[in-house]
Formats: structure tokens, sequence, C-alpha cells
């Protein structure tokens, strides 16, 4: 999405329209600015349908750069939030040059990275752990996605647990095209997961879904993550057996948005997107209690979202 000047490619695009504060009408009168509201987390919802209490606290976060982030204290919002898994996307920084305040959590033992082989300060994502996965991998197995260090995957005993940094379409839509292989290949990789045991993906996948998944949808149609192409990307996924957590729970509820842009005081006026995601097998639909958007946390252009499952 939209940012600063030397962002990488998932933030080289057009900035979202903004309506001019002072907008005058025919005969010259100032209207008033739009109010801004923001949007309000609901009370953590801590148990299932039928009443099992969370067993999973899973944290994403797109972090904007993991050596900015933790300089912003990040790290103390992490620990007060004290989720049992971690997700970290865009870290744009190379394992050997982590900061040490993250290298050494000792709250999470269990620690995964994987960054671009090609590009230094380019994408990357982390899984930080409590409990030991049963298998770790990297990537989806082929190698044009992989050296972007985009995705990782955590198989535990009931579910896999996948993070991702899907790459956007970039200023001019000039990775279009890619973005819509990517969205085949990845799509087949999850859809093989799932053959085997029901998956959580999480992560910044690039996409505002829906009208409501964005503040201003009319004048982004050809803006990346709002084209037609990466909507019915995201579809395509969702018809093949997986749900949309957050939507799944509150399917109405407006300005609920994962990112703003730096520019024009963007996220003081909530004009933001929803680009992060909770995205699950339906098959773990009956083990869902919430999926939060924690739009107050700060430390990033995106806020972390988090998932609470009965597994």
């Amino acid at each position: 999405m939209p940012k600063r000047g030397k962002k990488e490619d998932a933030k080289n695009q057009a900035v979202p329209d903004e309506e001019p504060e002072n907008k005058k009408g025919k005969k010259g009168g100032g209207k008033e600015p739009e109010p801004v509201v923001v949007y309000e987390d609901a009370p953590d919802k801590l148990t299932t349908d039928d009443d099992k209490k969370y067993t999973w606290k899973i944290t994403s976060w797109n972090v904007d750069g993991i050596r900015a982030w933790v300089k912003k204290e990040g790290l103390n919002w992490v620990r007060e939030e004290d989720p049992d898994v971690l997700c970290l996307q865009e870290t744009k920084c190379a394992e050997k040059a982590l900061p040490a305040d993250i290298k050494d959590m000792p709250e999470y033992p269990h620690k995964y990275w994987a960054c671009s082989d090609e590009k230094e300060g380019y994408s990357g994502v982390a899984m930080l752990c409590k409990n030991k996965p049963l298998n770790v991998s990297y990537g989806i197995g082929i190698e044009e996605h992989d050296k972007e260090g985009r995705v990782i995957t955590a198989e535990y005993d009931s579910f896999y647990l996948v993070t991702a940094y899907v790459p956007n379409s970039s200023r001019g839509l000039v990775r279009l095209d890619y973005r819509q292989r990517w969205d085949v290949d990845f799509r087949s990789y999850l859809m093989g997961l799932d053959s085997k045991k029901p998956l959580i993906l999480c992560g910044d996948l690039n996409v505002a879904h829906q009208e409501i998944d964005l503040k201003n949808p009319k004048t982004n149609k050809k803006t990346p993550g709002f084209t037609p192409q990466e909507r019915e990307g995201f579809g395509a996924l969702l018809a093949e057996g997986f749900l949309d957590s957050f939507r799944e729970l509150y399917p109405d509820k407006p300005y609920a948005y994962t990112f703003w842009t730096y520019m024009m005081n963007a996220r003081a006026k909530n004009v933001g997107w929803r680009l992060d995601y909770f995205v699950l097998s339906k098959a773990l639909r009956p083990a869902l209690c919430d999926s939060k958007i924690r739009s107050k946390a700060l430390g990033s252009d995106h806020c972390p979202i988090t998932l609470y499952m009965a597994i």
C-alpha cells in the first residue's frame, strides 16, 4: 500500500483518495470536514460458540522493518499481548542483523526467520513460538516466489500455521501479472496443506477484499491491493473452503482497517485499508473464538491482529 518514498514493492502505490477538508459547495459555502470514525475493538471473546475456552492465541503484525519496530518499542506491546505465537511480516532484515532484543527473547524459545535471497532490507517474515512445532518449512516450493522470503509454515498436531507476506502489484500495476501467478500457486500450496490437516493463514495479504475493507473504494479500483484481479484472487481462495475469520464474526463492521499510509495524516483520520488477515480452513470454524484488530497499537504503518482459537 501507499507509503513514503523509498518503501519496497508492497508500499509503492498511489495514496488512497481523501475528501478535501473544506470542499466548497455551489454557493461557495465551506463544507464541514467529514467526522473521523475510529474503529474500536469489541471486548475479546475467549470462548467458542459452544463455550470451549481458547487454547491458542496468535498475533500477526507487519512491522515495516523489524529494526525500526524494535526501536519504536513494538516488543513492549507484544509482551503485554502475550500471544502463543507471534508472526511478523516485512521484517526487512537478514537473520545475522536482527536486533538482540528480539533474537534473544526467552518468552519465545523457538524462532524462525525467512528473508530475501537477493535483496538486503526487502520482504521477510518471522515466526516466534512458545511451543515447538512438529515441523517448520520455508516457502511454497517454487523458486520464483521463494527467493523473496515470504512464507513460513509450522506444523502442529492438529493444524498448520502459515504466515505470509503476499507480494502486491506495485505502482503502475507493474507486478500484477506476477501477483496473479502468486495467487494461483499460493492457493494450490494452501489446498495441498488443507488436504492433510486444517490450516490457519495469517499475515499481510496485500488485498482489501470488499468495499467495506477500505475507506475510499470508489477512487481506488485501479490501485494495487484493490484491483478486480487481486480481489478475485482472494475470493477464489475463500471459495476453496477457507474463511476470513474477521468477516465471519463481524460481517458488517465498518472502519476496521489494519494499514494507514504515513502521508496525509491518514491514521489519525482513519483513512485506511484492511490488508492483514487470519484465514481459516472451514473445518476450524467451530474452534474460532475471536478475531481482533488492535488498531491502537503503534510501531508500524500496520497494526497487529490477534486470533483466539480453541484447538
